[in-house]
């Protein structure tokens, strides 16, 4: 059996820079194939789709929202020439009712030791429409290493500089950010893989740059302390969500190859101020994301806010505009109170305003937007800011001896 898998296109906020990092889901779904079937990807962010290409089944793995909308539309034109499509990923499970109509399955769940009774049906010409196992999470002893192997390495460097390449080592979140649907997509609990399989996948990758993509580190002590012991003999240079802020966690991380994390900035006390200060006085980096559109917000807040990020000295600052997004407690309020706007999906990028602010109107909220990332780039554009996280981490691998230049491996059938 051919499998294509299709991750596609999505829109770009206009006021980062532009670059892609290979894609997760897929090579996670791969993974949780049988070796014999095979595969081929195609990332539409970084290739043109061939509507030609000879497959068996169509994959549809799709992690965005905004992604949704192109989704359906690439889902149409296969099943138009008669390929059979199925729709599985984070997105897929936030839209499935929505899916349906553009799909022969939807998946809705994690793939590991599950994905095969889908296959099964296909063999047999027998597919239902929704393959429902989002309250049987599978076993995180079944979650293998990923199928970097698919990947065209090539199509995902910026200027000739190698980006991460993406890793996951838990799955669930016990925590319930009121903008995040973290919780509805792998439960409650948090599940950390086995750390010799950890530590096996990150043996198995090639580049020494990893992001960690982790909903949050910092779920488990001690699980976190015993992570960062075990890598740091690996060398590797890593970025991830937030750590825990305590001194011998935040000491660990440094041993063990932190790179940046990205912190989000919720206010501008001392406790935050602090925060970022522990981090960077350990040679931590520090992307700052923040969340416009909160109730308190209103235009001199968020100008103090700016000015904040600004004095503490961020490596980075990623601003966005809070969306409410399906399945979040925030959307949850939103809809209770009749705030929500717009339902377009594809304007759901975290770059525009789809709500009603609570002191602000949508046009002042767009209007900070626009400000906040003016204003934190002035004295110098973000893709300088990247240049010099990126000089950093190459000082701290040629310190280490692991600095080289690597082969690319190229993917295909």
């Amino acid at each position: 059996m051919k499998i294509l898998i299709i991750y596609p296109k999505w829109p770009k906020l206009k006021e980062q820079t532009t670059f892609n990092l290979p894609p997760h889901g897929p090579v996670c779904f791969a993974a949780a194939l049988e070796p014999e079937i095979e595969i081929k990807l195609i990332d539409e962010n970084v290739k043109e789709i061939d509507f030609n290409e000879t497959a068996d089944l169509i994959a549809m793995s799709v992690m965005l929202t905004c992604q949704m909308p192109r989704a359906w539309e690439i889902a149409d034109n296969f099943r138009a020439m008669g390929k059979k499509v199925v729709f599985g990923g984070i997105a897929t499970m936030l839209h499935h009712e929505e899916t349906i109509p553009h799909a022969d399955a939807v998946f809705l769940g994690e793939a590991e030791g599950l994905i095969g009774n889908l296959l099964e049906d296909f063999k047999n010409g027998k597919l239902k429409q929704v393959y429902n196992y989002q309250n049987k999470l599978p076993n995180i002893n079944l979650v293998d290493t990923a199928r970097r192997d698919i990947l065209n390495h090539e199509l995902y460097n910026f200027r000739g500089v190698q980006m991460v390449d993406l890793v996951h080592l838990s799955r669930g979140c016990k925590f319930n950010c009121f903008p995040c649907c973290a919780r509805f997509l792998g439960g409650k609990c948090f599940r950390p893989r086995p750390m010799e399989k950890v530590i096996k996948e990150l043996e198995s990758i090639d580049n020494n740059r990893l992001f960690i993509v982790d909903n949050s580190l910092a779920q488990d002590d001690e699980w976190e302390k015993e992570l960062f012991r075990e890598i740091a003999p690996l060398k590797k240079k890593w970025i991830s969500h937030p750590i825990k802020d305590d001194d011998e966690i935040l000491d660990l991380a440094a041993k063990a190859g932190c790179w940046y994390v990205y912190q989000a900035i919720v206010d501008t006390s001392d406790h935050m101020r602090n925060k970022v200060k522990r981090l960077k006085d350990r040679g931590i980096g520090v992307e700052g994301t923040i969340l416009l559109g909160l109730d308190h917000h209103d235009e001199d807040y968020i100008k103090r806010l700016v000015d904040f990020l600004m004095e503490i000295e961020l490596d980075l600052a990623e601003f966005t505009i809070l969306t409410p997004f399906p399945h979040t407690p925030f959307r949850k309020k939103m809809e209770d109170q009749g705030r929500i706007l717009n339902n377009d999906w594809i304007k759901y990028t975290c770059g525009e305003v789809l709500f009603q602010p609570k002191l602000m109107s949508v046009d002042s909220l767009q209007k900070m937007y626009h400000y906040a990332w003016k204003t934190f780039y002035s004295d110098c554009c973000q893709e300088i800011k990247m240049a010099k996280l990126f000089m950093d981490v190459i000082k701290k691998e040629k310190a280490d001896g692991t600095f080289k230049k690597k082969k690319l491996k190229v993917g295909g059938w």
